[in-house]
């Protein structure tokens, strides 16, 4: 063991440091292998360039379908945006319409008072059932702890 210690670049196995069984010194000169076949080193090469070309093809797929979706997305967004607008205006000619039905049978007051009241009983309801579920979902993120304390 000592021979193996003494000679250079050998280590012993229990400090933790790799086996060198080849050590180069300075300006001495690559040794070639005789085992490794050109052929071998020119399918590495190319299949290095046909992994890089292949990533560089991918890449500019998915930056072409990800400015195509948001493309997509944001006419998306408009339409529903316009679509907003004309159920909010659906809504107001119900609600006139519904005033002047009432109109002839409870006088223009009492049609407005009633159309208003349905429309805030409905929005009542709504709330409450937006509330009742954001309940649920803290009640979901919410850890023991503090339900006890």
């Amino acid at each position: 063991m000592a021979e193996a210690q003494s000679q250079s670049g050998a280590t012993s196995a229990d400090d933790g440091s790799p086996d060198l069984t080849h050590v180069e010194t300075e300006g001495a000169e690559p040794v070639s292998d005789p085992q490794i076949d050109p052929s071998l080193m020119e399918e590495a090469s190319a299949l290095i360039d046909n992994a890089r070309t292949y990533a560089e093809a991918e890449l500019g797929f998915q930056k072409t379908r990800a400015a195509f979706a948001g493309r997509l997305v944001g006419i998306s967004l408009g339409l529903v945006v316009v679509a907003l607008i004309l159920l909010h205006i659906a809504f107001l000619a119900l609600a006139v319409g519904l005033v002047l039905a009432f109109e002839p049978v409870v006088g223009i007051w009492g049609a407005i008072g009633i159309v208003f009241g349905g429309l805030m009983l409905v929005v009542a309801l709504l709330g409450w059932g937006a509330f009742t579920r954001a309940q649920k979902l803290a009640s979901l993120f919410s850890s023991n702890d503090e339900d006890e304390a």
